[in-house]
């Protein structure tokens, strides 16, 4: 059977699986040329693939045109005209099985998400490191016939910012320390007093600057910034494609498990994460970075930990794990990752 010359591939949600496609992807092009991609996924995330030559993205419309089961049928009928060779399911849910029937005789293949795994993991059956999502991801293109290598990556050069974005941020010398507190569980985050003091004290010799969305972020980080020198909040005054030019300038980027740390991963970045009730072993850390930038919950304290995969699920006393991490601590991690 030749090898497709024309993939496609899905995606659809949310931020980090998403941010998470486009190392694989970058390695992707860089061993096949010739090969075409066309992504499938929400429109809101076409910046993220700016980058990546001889890759479209193809914006699905799910609460429009491509809504429910007539709206996806009519979606196969659109990607049909593209003169796609197979597909590569990054997100095996139900929409994409739909589309896998509506795509009959396309050579379609499924992420193994692996489940049974995570599982036992969550379960305290098996703690250990899972395979990650950029390597199941990749196993996907070599079941397609396309051995992959993840090991030597390649990344954007930091892009120069708009008049706009340098008049928010300002000129100086310092460095610049992105911090994203937020994530979509409070579970997974650590707790505002505590990372208000890493702020305070990171902001004495640093520019810190500020990233989320949503008003009522937007007005928690606004506090931060009116309260400390050298501290800039960016929520909700750039777009997504000014977001990542300061991404890409950032000197280190602090994030919770969440969308912000894969973001940053994937220009490149140097990530620490702070881990509350879920752990890197279940293979979501950020791309290429060192185990040690992971700061994980006190697992003699917290021996359940990982609760969940996604850190929607916890037993009593755990939303606030991470408190075991003091902010000295992620202060010392973040200087000693800035100065080596």
């Amino acid at each position: 059977m030749p090898k497709p010359k024309h993939i496609l591939v899905i995606r659809l949600s949310a931020m980090g699986d998403v941010a998470m496609v486009v190392p694989v992807l970058k390695a992707f092009t860089k061993q096949y040329p010739k090969v075409k991609l066309t992504v499938l996924t929400r429109e809101f995330f076409t910046p993220f693939f700016r980058d990546l030559e001889n890759v479209t993205v193809f914006p699905a419309d799910l609460k429009g045109r491509h809504k429910g089961v007539f709206g996806l049928y009519k979606l196969s009928k659109e990607l049909k005209g593209l003169h796609i060779d197979a597909v590569s399911d990054l997100h095996n849910v139900l929409r994409t099985k739909v589309l896998k029937v509506f795509l009959f005789g396309k050579r379609f293949v499924q992420v193994d998400k692996g489940r049974a795994e995570k599982k036992a993991l969550v379960s305290g059956k098996n703690f250990q490191q899972l395979k990650t999502t950029h390597e199941r991801y990749a196993d996907v293109f070599r079941k397609l016939g396309f051995p992959l290598d993840l090991s030597d990556p390649n990344f954007p050069k930091p892009v120069e910012l708009n008049s706009k974005t340098v008049s928010l941020l300002g000129l100086d010398s310092k460095k610049w320390i992105g911090i994203a507190p937020f994530a979509a569980h409070n579970s997974k985050m650590y707790p505002l007093n505590l990372m208000e003091e890493v702020i305070k004290s990171l902001s004495e010799t640093h520019k810190i600057l500020l990233f989320g969305g949503g008003k009522k972020e937007v007005e928690i980080l606004d506090g931060f910034q009116n309260k400390y020198d050298n501290v800039v909040n960016l929520a909700g005054k750039l777009t997504l494609n000014e977001e990542l030019d300061v991404i890409s300038n950032l000197d280190i980027m602090l994030s919770m498990d969440s969308g912000n740390a894969h973001m940053a991963a994937m220009l490149g970045g140097k990530v620490v994460t702070i881990w509350g009730v879920t752990h890197p072993f279940a293979g979501f850390a950020p791309f290429n970075q060192p185990e040690d930038f992971a700061l994980v919950s006190d697992r003699s304290k917290f021996p359940l930990i990982p609760t969940s995969i996604y850190g929607n699920k916890f037993p009593n006393g755990y939303q606030e794990a991470s408190k075991s991490i003091s902010p000295n601590f992620i202060t010392k991690k973040i200087e000693a990752v800035l100065n080596n």
